[in-house]
């Protein structure tokens, strides 16, 4: 098949490398002048590892990465623990940080290798039937189009929910004085109006012996403005003052503009798939990164198309796609809704639910267990096998 991708991030550059590697003609698509990814630490969950192996870089990120056994979250005010979540014992069911700039590379090289080709500065602003529209110009005609463009996409039709917080975010190097493990997601809580976290995310291609951390800071999205007009100085007291931990990573930072912005929406399309167009990633659904989820189920909705076409053709190996992944995408969906206004949101009843029962109550068997497997993303089959019976549902 000749396939037309229109984006160059995570999903996109996997679901190209997947579908050149089957011998497809595949041509992706991106605004950016040069290849170069946009953001800063991301969690690669157990799930979404076992298609970076399938795709063939898997070694590559776990060298560049930070392994995590742990998801650890405190009270400030208290010190309680209100988070504390494992990962498996085995080593193929531990989580990885790493930076987005890192697996970016190992993608993108992964596809030039594999055969697809990037053309950059070719910003889609549309489709006309199979071809897609760029710059006042169209594209030759494609058989199937991917939607891999993001939360922004001008291709999918799906209206989101704006979520109410978002997060400030930087890259520093990991200090030698910080006495947070290197293997755990640590986080502090001020009831659920304040987190602040520190991500180990490994090191980036160039500078191996460099260890980093993305750290991070929420806050309600229509309070960004104030925040950056906020004395630097008088936030950065007012963070180490709510958790001291946090302090050695600020140690790097000067000012405001080494941080980054971002703000996230909700929402997932009930049928990712149109005539010759398949949506995945956040062209397809968006929810909040509360659980870690986000990369994973870009890469999870580019092994299931790419398994969908080497079984069936045109609507029904779409089709097929949408299947395998609707009941995945539908539980992380509604366990990331109930979830985030847990820790982000201005209710003061939900902290103390969180604290002083969901917290036990997380603690106490089976729970532990079934908290494990929501971190490593199978807590629901990723992509139930396709099989004769499914394809004539």
């Amino acid at each position: 098949m000749k396939i037309g991708i229109a984006g160059a991030g995570i999903g996109g550059l996997a679901a190209a490398t997947l579908l050149a590697q089957d011998g497809h003609d595949v041509t992706l698509f991106d605004q950016f002048d040069a290849p170069r990814p946009v953001g800063s630490g991301l969690v690669m969950q157990p799930v979404g590892l076992s298609v970076l192996d399938r795709i063939g870089v898997g070694d590559g990120a776990r060298r560049l990465g930070a392994p995590l056994d742990t998801m650890f979250g405190h009270e400030a005010d208290t010190g309680r623990v209100v988070l504390s979540v494992a990962y498996g014992a085995t080593a193929d069911r531990k989580g990885l940080g790493i930076h987005r700039a890192a697996l970016f590379s190992l993608l993108l090289e992964a596809s030039e290798a594999a055969g697809a080709r990037l053309m950059s500065s070719q910003r889609v602003t549309g489709r006309s039937g199979q071809r897609l529209q760029i710059s006042g110009t169209e594209t030759a005609p494609f058989d199937l189009i991917i939607d891999a463009c993001g939360a922004s996409s001008p291709l999918s039709p799906l209206i989101s929910r704006p979520l109410p917080y978002g997060a400030v975010w930087a890259t520093v190097p990991w200090p030698e004085d910080s006495a947070l493990p290197m293997t755990r997601l640590s986080q502090c809580y001020r009831r659920a109006d304040r987190m602040l976290g520190v991500l180990p995310v490994g090191a980036m291609p160039d500078q191996p012996w460099q260890n980093l951390a993305a750290i991070f800071y929420s806050l309600p999205v229509s309070g960004f403005d104030q925040w950056r007009q906020t004395p630097f100085a008088q936030w950065r007291d007012e963070a180490c003052a709510l958790w001291p931990g946090f302090a050695p990573f600020l140690g790097w930072i000067d000012g405001h503009d080494a941080f980054t912005c971002a703000s996230y929406t909700h929402g997932s399309l009930a049928h990712p798939w149109g005539a010759g167009i398949a949506h995945i990633g956040d062209a397809a659904h968006r929810a909040s990164p509360q659980l870690g989820q986000g990369a994973n189920m870009a890469l999870l909705d580019a092994q299931a198309l790419q398994q969908a076409l080497r079984i069936a053709q045109g609507e029904e190996a779409l089709r097929l796609y949408a299947g395998a992944r609707r009941w995945h995408v539908a539980a992380y969906q509604a366990l990331s809704a109930s979830f985030t206004p847990q820790y982000q949101s201005d209710s003061r009843t939900l902290p103390l639910l969180r604290d002083r029962l969901l917290a036990p109550l997380s603690r106490t068997w089976p729970v532990p267990t079934i908290l494990t497997r929501l971190v490593c993303g199978d807590l629901v089959p990723p992509m139930p096998a396709l099989t004769p019976r499914q394809r004539g549902s």
